[in-house]
């Protein structure tokens, strides 16, 4: 029975994969891109790697999957953000599409590069 709730966990995290993936070639400029690729993934491999985790309770991996988990949790989000800010820094322009740009906003408040 564990075996078939792992293997649905997989499944859905597999599903949530491919959505980032399409999220990425659909999405119209980096920041967009940026954000459903990271969102959709870090949810796609938290689940892939539980229901291998579940799928597979008779091992004794599940605290290395464990301490991937937690490392995805802390570091996919942090990676995304620096990686925008650093998009933002170096020029590269938003979409047409975008309705507010807060941090050119912030930027022009305090006459500086955040």
């Amino acid at each position: 029975m564990l075996m078939l709730i792992g293997s649905l966990i997989t499944l859905i995290g597999s599903i949530f994969l491919f959505l980032g993936a399409l999220g990425i070639l659909r999405m119209p400029d980096v920041y967009n891109r940026m954000q459903a690729g990271t969102k959709a993934t870090t949810l796609g491999t938290i689940l892939f790697l539980a229901g291998l985790a579940l799928g597979y309770s008779h091992c004794t991996c599940w605290p290395r999957i464990l301490t991937l988990i937690l490392f995805i949790v802390f570091t996919n989000p942090i990676s995304s953000h620096a990686l925008a800010r650093a998009a933002h820094h170096i020029g590269i322009n938003l979409t047409e599409k975008s309705v507010t740009d807060k941090l050119a906003e912030d930027e022009a408040e305090n006459g500086e590069k955040l």
